[in-house]
């Protein structure tokens, strides 16, 4: 017996914008809707699917038993399967049993855009009302100001599953709300960024094999509880990013992959379709349907969770089509070039939409290559993004960092070369989870020396990264200097603070928080050339860097010596006579460091140096950065 009623949430003005790629809001017309028709309460399920001769919606409430519950096709010819199941309540699990045109399998598949899901290994979809009664409108309303490019933005990069965990299992959501903000505040960051948590079956991906689009994973609890997280740590004054993966998705069978007997998400060349490096299908960015399906996805998270911004993952992966391919392996563009123009014009539409709809978010790319504009706008020319991850810096200072300070003077363009095109594009500087796993090393193990060089070193990574132009972005653990990798398995190794090394270590990298949050030299230009300035970047007698970050109204000098010696009496050459005063100093004691600090107040002295007339002496610390502030006197 017939139990679907036929009905629709869909006007021809979404069926048009769903077909030329733009619309935005597919979250509210397709899935599983709990809605009313006709006065009686139930579930409007509309799902796409082209090549289907037939689908119906199989689900507990049925016993599995999908022939009761078929869905209508359209007759506009969109391939939208759609009908109203009366009676049917929040939490109900279900699929959809599709029957191809192409071929005799029967497919048995999960909601694409399902807002819940059963937990892992499980794969059914789960009716779910979304709704929440947030309490954060004071973060919302002002958090454009707060995040705005002069402003100090300090991301605080982590996987929920493995940051804290009690009697072996991961914290939900909601435990981990209170331990997270205080820790969070303590620490001085300005921001969170959650690793991916679109709904992903394989725990090991961490993520980035995605299989849902618009339900958070279940593992640690139900929207709401993250709906919570978030809100939470916005009444705190902290801001939420969320990686997010639009490159590529999981080939599990319950989900996107083959949906239909056709390839209605996936590009059907397997050229432009599979990924060579992790065994994952590609979506087609030609296919209109499919940039619709994705557009919808961002705007999702960013109106539903209150996100603040998403870093879009593997950017460089979806803009060349030979990327991690051979020779022979791709085929030029209509240009001749191996631009992927279809993922180019996706990701400027995908920006163009997000900024239009949330001004006051950030768009992150991560992308490794010298791409041009990727944070230029679209409408003069470029991607759209509103930053990008800074790769080529953190590649470079991670080498330099691993040599032997002898050998660091004949090296110096992999710290100095970043300043050359610190301008380009508006960046954030990211020593993020990729570079603690899979053999790599933690960060304080990829340091040259000893126990204790390696912890100056990263004192010094550190003070020299807070006082690069450009946001600061670091993965948990790291504050502390974690000693082993990453393993997403394990919570940190909290109890590493027992040791005085890393118990200063995480104090410093508060107190770098703190002091880039307070003065606006180091951030009130972070985006523009007049907030930097050189002072000496080639000295031939010792490997030190000198140079000035500077706002409207304020002034600091930053000295970072790359040597394991200390000097004595090192002249700083400055423009004019001026007074200054050391705010914080990496080889502090308080810093586990050997005490080389620069005490009181101190005035520069007539003597060319560096170009300039006025010389400040100042000890130089070994392996450490200094950080003095011009002092006006009235």
């Amino acid at each position: 017996m017939i139990k679907t009623q036929k009905n629709s949430l869909l006007d021809a003005l979404d069926i048009e914008a769903f077909q030329s790629g733009g619309h935005a809001r597919l979250y509210e017309k397709f899935g599983a809707q709990l809605v009313q028709v006709e006065g009686v309460y139930g579930v409007q399920f509309t799902v796409y699917a082209p090549a289907a001769r037939a689908v119906e919606v199989m689900a507990d409430f049925n016993d599995w038993q999908s022939a009761q519950y078929p869905l209508f096709l359209r007759e506009d010819h969109s391939g939208i399967w759609e009908g109203f199941v009366a009676e049917v309540n929040q939490s109900a699990l279900y699929k959809y049993r599709i029957y191809s045109k192409l071929d005799d399998r029967v497919r048995e598949k999960a909601d694409p855009f399902a807002y819940h899901t059963e937990m892992m290994p499980k794969s059914a979809s789960v009716i779910w009302d979304l709704a929440y009664e947030w309490s954060d409108d004071a973060w919302m309303a002002t958090r454009g100001k707060r995040q705005a490019l002069d402003k100090p933005v300090s991301i605080y990069e982590l996987h929920i599953g493995s940051w804290r965990k009690e009697q072996g299992r991961s914290l939900s959501y909601q435990e981990m709300a209170a331990q997270l903000v205080k820790y969070v505040l303590e620490m001085g960051f300005t921001h969170v960024e959650f690793l991916p948590l679109m709904e992903y079956p394989y725990y090991p991906s961490w993520g980035y094999l995605p299989t849902s689009f618009f339900a958070p994973t279940s593992r640690f609890g139900c929207p709401q509880e993250l709906m919570y997280l978030i809100q939470q740590l916005h009444r705190a004054g902290i801001g939420v990013f969320l990686d997010w993966v639009p490159g590529h998705f999981s080939q599990d069978e319950f989900a996107l992959v083959d949906f239909d007997g056709s390839c209605v998400y996936e590009h059907p060349d397997d050229r432009k379709g599979k990924h060579p490096d992790w065994g994952s299908l590609v979506f087609n960015y030609e296919k209109n349907e499919v940039r619709s399906f994705l557009i919808s996805s961002a705007h999702f998270w960013l109106k539903y969770y209150h996100l603040d911004g998403l870093r879009v993952d593997a950017v460089t992966s979806m803009l060349y089509l030979d990327y991690s391919r051979a020779e022979g392996e791709w085929e030029p563009n209509e240009l001749g070039g191996n631009e992927y123009l279809a993922a180019v014009d996706f990701l400027k539409e995908l920006n163009t939409s997000v900024y239009a709809d949330f001004p006051d978010v950030h768009m992150m790319a991560e992308e490794s290559t010298d791409f041009p504009g990727m944070t230029t706008p679209v409408h003069e020319g470029g991607l759209g993004f509103g930053l990008k991850w800074m790769m080529g810096w953190m590649n470079d200072v991670l080498k330099h960092f691993r040599r032997d300070p002898l050998f660091r003077k004949h090296h110096r363009t992999e710290i100095t070369f970043s300043f050359s095109y610190a301008y380009n594009e508006n960046y954030i500087m990211p020593l993020s989870h990729d570079e603690v796993v899979h053999g790599k090393a933690s960060l304080v193990y990829k340091m040259f020396g000893d126990e204790w060089q390696k912890f100056a070193n990263l004192r010094l990574l550190y003070g020299y990264m807070y006082t690069h132009p450009g946001y600061k972005l670091l993965f948990m653990g790291s504050e502390f200097g974690q000693t082993y990798e990453w393993n997403f398995d394990h919570e940190l190794h909290w109890e590493l603070l027992q040791y005085d090394a890393h118990r200063c270590l995480q104090l410093l990298v508060r107190d770098l928080n703190n002091l880039y949050r307070k003065h606006p030299a180091l951030y009130e230009l972070n985006f523009e050339r007049a907030g930097w300035e050189w002072i000496d970047f080639d000295d031939p007698d010792c490997d030190v860097l000198c140079y000035l970050r500077k706002s409207e109204k304020e002034c600091l000098l930053v000295v970072c010596n790359f040597a394991p010696i200390v000097i004595d009496s090192y002249e700083v050459g400055l423009a004019e006579e001026s007074s200054w005063e050391e705010l914080l100093n990496s080889d502090s004691r308080r810093y586990w460091g050997s005490g080389q600090e620069n005490p009181g107040l101190l005035t520069t002295q007539a003597g060319e140096r560096h170009g300039h007339e006025h010389a400040l002496t100042i000890v130089v610390p070994p392996l450490g950065i200094s950080i003095l502030k011009k002092i006006d006197e009235k």
